[in-house]
């Protein structure tokens, strides 16, 4: 019995994924996710609240999707510039099915209440996948970025990645064209900075800057 219930929500959720991405999330009802997935209403409310739930399953399989995406492009790469750089554009090539639906997606998560907000403890889980992707790679950069930098690095790129997630939901040249620009620009830019915690002087305003980060960290 469990495991028919864990494939009917599956199901629910699959048919609203693909819902979301071919007309829109203000486009799909509860009511239509319920009939195109062949279930009751009452049914596919059991499995979801609301749609910000199902928008909370979608920000999860994004992240599911990324990391191996993430994994492959890093094969090879060894500078933390080609790693970021590579990451960022596998997460802008997972997520690119959504574009065209992206600012709804933002305007449902930006609510500091909406378990659909990244740093809400309801998004807790996908939170701490994506910032793994990160956590990969610092890990496998080489040269190794400074040791005092290196716990709290994996959560500043991810910061950073939402930044350029937020641009590119809102790029509207073609493919994002401006958005793997920015990444490109980017990647290199942060290598730089991290590679100048070694002078003992910019290393010390890069400690209060992680330690900020650290004391403001949800998790």
């Amino acid at each position: 019995m469990a495991a028919k219930s864990e494939q009917t929500r599956q199901r629910v959720a699959e048919t609203a994924l693909r819902m979301f991405r071919d007309i829109g999330f203000e486009q799909t009802t509860m009511r239509a996710i319920a009939a195109e997935a062949g279930v009751s209403v009452g049914n596919a409310y059991y499995y979801f609240a609301s749609k910000d739930e199902l928008v909370q399953e979608l920000y999860q399989q994004i992240q599911s999707d990324h990391a191996p995406r993430a994994a492959e492009a890093l094969e090879g790469i060894h500078d933390l510039s080609g790693r970021l750089k590579a990451t960022m554009h596998a997460g802008i090539d997972t997520m690119a099915p959504y574009h065209r639906f992206g600012a709804e997606f933002i305007a449902t998560a930006i609510r500091p209440t909406s378990p659909t907000n990244p740093f809400n403890p309801a998004s807790s889980d996908a939170r701490k996948a994506a910032q793994q992707i990160f956590v990969n790679v610092v890990e496998g950069a080489a040269p190794a970025p400074p040791r005092r930098l290196r716990s709290e690095l994996p959560g500043l790129l991810w910061l950073a990645y939402m930044g350029v997630t937020l641009f590119w939901v809102y790029d509207t040249s073609k493919d994002q064209r401006r958005t793997r620009i920015l990444v490109d620009g980017i990647a290199p830019l942060v290598a730089r900075g991290v590679s100048l915690a070694r002078i003992p002087g910019v290393g010390k305003i890069l400690d209060d800057a992680t330690g900020l980060a650290s004391t403001l960290r949800t998790d």
